[in-house]
């Protein structure tokens, strides 16, 4: 069964970021769409869903997780970089 984790991090609001939203087959997809609905990159990864799937809504991200939720972040900046760099191309 899919599994979905949506975390959320603002800077100086939070030390880490944080378990927005969290669920699995219709929830985690209702997930997923929104994130696409949004633009919001997805990184697929098992591993680290099945981890953040066992935190509480609003828990901040223990600090065993900060490398491999860094790799997340690192991932969907980069993400984020390229797509406004093609709209300043059009």
């Amino acid at each position: 069964m899919k599994k979905a984790v949506a975390l959320k991090y603002a800077p100086g609001e939070a030390e880490a970021p944080v378990v927005a939203a969290k669920g699995r087959g219709r929830i985690a997809e209702a997930i997923l769409d929104k994130a696409k609905e949004h633009g919001v990159p997805v990184q697929e990864d098992a591993a680290l869903v099945e981890v953040l799937s066992k935190l509480d809504l609003d828990q901040q991200i223990p600090p065993e997780l900060y490398q491999l939720v860094a790799e997340v972040l690192s991932f969907i900046y980069r993400a984020d970089r390229t797509a406004r760099e093609r709209e300043n191309e059009w």
